[in-house]
């Protein structure tokens, strides 16, 4: 385990969530600003990855129901990645 300032122990599971959640909080900032749009490939990207992420940190401490939360957030940025994709936006 690393030490954060202060001396507050960050796991590796924390470590990896928080750059999980940092791509999830980042799409919906720029979503909620009308900086990107939802049909974006890099909304649906930062959706997917940053779930994918969280689901694994999610994983990686046992916490099943965030697994399924982040399992169901990646597929559906997933589904949504591809329907842009065959609309060709």
């Amino acid at each position: 385990m690393a030490r954060a300032h202060g001396g507050v122990a960050v796991s590796a599971a924390d470590a990896i969530g928080s750059v999980g959640v940092a791509l999830l909080l980042v799409a919906f900032f720029l979503n909620a600003f009308g900086w990107i749009g939802r049909e974006a490939r890099a909304y649906q990207l930062m959706n997917l990855a940053g779930a994918a992420i969280a689901g694994w940190a999610s994983w990686m401490i046992g916490y099943l129901p965030f697994v399924v939360l982040e399992a169901t957030w990646a597929a559906v940025a997933l589904a949504a990645l591809v329907r842009t994709q065959r609309r060709g936006a």
